[in-house]
């Protein structure tokens, strides 16, 4: 799939001669294979159950690497890495994260592990890879019933070819379960953990299941499934419209700018009403033909452009010209963001992996309430969330529902996050756990410790070695 899509399938190759292990049997490490690999990286695999409620029945083997901790005598223990995506690969992210980990690698080994939807991405049948649809606003309830059976279709489909078993258990509470697996395998009593993006979400089903395993959690980006989707995509349309603001302050000032001399909001407002009166017909060289209506422009337009204005503000750039172009009929400038995402997002094989955690609307009242109070949030950006209407058709009980965490017993959590984004979903994190604090990070990004941040990583470090938090309200600026 192409780099700018807002959530990306990327498959992952295991090592057919990797062998497997079962709970606390002994780890068989190994040399890393592939390209990147830092010095001293080991690798294994852990074998689990694709069905934790029957635990000796079809499995599923997952990959592990391990950095040893460089001063042993000194060693505390372990750190995890929960990776986001869903479907993004722990190995990728420790080995890009490894040399700005130097100093925690004195303490600890730093830990990585691909979760089972990695292996998921992997082995998907074509069925799978079909859009049951291309995803847009259902205005009344005929719409969304409409949808909910074109994706139920798809979601039947996909299961029915499905050869793994694992489209039925990919939820947060079964990726859970996986990482203390890991953990037994390795060994451990405690473990410590850096989880980012959507690696929140098995982050917090781990906290729930198994509080005393816990030693530390720093979590970086990450969203907080537990008080439900509906709140968390407010907290993203809030932080989204204070960018718009910024766009278009930025604008105003910038001769270089599309828009300049005019009110680029206004401009793009009327661009949306009048493209979902009458949509804008496209043709994307990856995606075919399609239409831009005005939530698409908003939910997928916008996010393909401006949460980072990019170096020389050429993000910004090209978001006012092809907002100039397509109030004059031409929607090239968006074809391929807003198709590739209507498509992507509507694929039963990419959405397996959050529906299971209550991502989806639970009918039409609840999307009509959504799309009400977004209008009192963003006077730019207002619409429902192109993620929940994806599972809507879902087939099966929702496995992990979202609900209070108990916090009882878990330790205070350091957080951090872009004052322009996802600070506050963080923050939704950690206010959690009483005694927890997040670090702001004032300037746009995602996931500080994989965007080589120095300030934030510096915070993260001495919180996992020393357990010492920064004081509330801490922000680092931007570099």
């Amino acid at each position: 799939m192409s780099g700018w899509l807002v959530a990306a399938l990327v498959p992952v190759l295991l090592a057919a001669s990797a062998p497997a292990v079962r709970g606390e049997e002994r780890l068989r490490w190994r040399e890393c294979e592939g390209a990147g690999v830092p010095a001293g990286m080991r690798c294994a695999a852990v074998e689990v159950p694709v069905d934790w409620a029957e635990p000796d029945g079809r499995k599923v083997t997952l990959e592990l690497a391990r950095l040893p901790a460089t001063e042993p005598a000194r060693r505390i223990g372990g750190v995890l890495g929960v990776p986001g995506g869903p479907g993004a690969k722990g190995i990728e992210d420790l080995k890009r994260a490894a040399g700005d980990l130097t100093e925690l690698r004195r303490r600890f080994d730093l830990v990585a592990y691909n979760p089972r939807n990695t292996v998921w991405l992997d082995r998907l049948p074509p069925s799978c890879l079909e859009p049951g649809t291309s995803l847009d606003e259902p205005r009344d309830r005929g719409q969304f019933e409409a949808l909910a059976a074109r994706m139920a279709k798809a979601f039947r489909a996909c299961r029915g070819d499905d050869r793994t078993g694992l489209f039925a258990h990919l939820d947060s509470l079964s990726v859970a379960r996986d990482m203390d697996a890991v953990r037994r395998a390795l060994g451990e009593e405690r473990l410590s953990f850096m989880a980012n993006s959507y690696g929140g979400v098995p982050m917090a089903a781990y906290a729930r299941l198994f509080p005393h395993r816990v030693r530390a959690m720093y979590v970086d980006g990450v969203v907080n499934q537990t008080v439900g989707w509906p709140r968390q995509a407010l907290l993203t349309l809030s932080r989204a419209e204070r960018v718009f603001g910024r766009f278009t302050a930025w604008c105003s000032a910038t001769p270089a700018c599309a828009l300049h001399g005019e009110d680029a909001g206004a401009v793009w407002r009327e661009l949306t009403r009048e493209a979902d009166r009458r949509p804008i017909p496209v043709t994307s060289p990856e995606f075919g033909k399609g239409e831009l209506t005005g939530s698409r422009l908003k939910s997928f337009g916008f996010a393909g452009f401006l949460g980072d204005p990019g170096p020389g503000n050429a993000r910004w750039l090209a978001f006012a010209d092809a907002v100039d172009r397509a109030r004059r009929g031409d929607g090239s400038g968006f074809a391929d963001v807003v198709l590739g995402n209507a498509a992507v997002w509507a694929m039963p094989g990419a959405l397996a992996m959050t529906c299971g955690d209550e991502r989806g609307y639970t009918g039409y009242e609840q999307l009509a309430e959504a799309r009400q109070k977004a209008r009192k949030v963003s006077a730019n950006l207002a619409g429902v969330s192109f993620d929940a209407l994806g599972c809507t058709g879902w087939p099966l009980k929702v496995a992990n529902p979202s609900r209070p965490l108990p916090v009882r017993g878990l330790p205070p959590v350091l957080g951090a996050g872009s004052t322009w984004g996802d600070q506050a979903l963080t923050e939704s994190f950690t206010r959690m756990i009483p005694g927890s604090v997040t670090v702001g990070y004032d300037g746009p990004g995602h996931v500080m410790y994989l965007s080589g941040k120095q300030c934030p990583i510096r915070h993260a470090i001495r919180y996992l070695i020393d357990l010492r938090l920064p004081g509330p309200g801490t922000v680092c600026p931007a570099e």
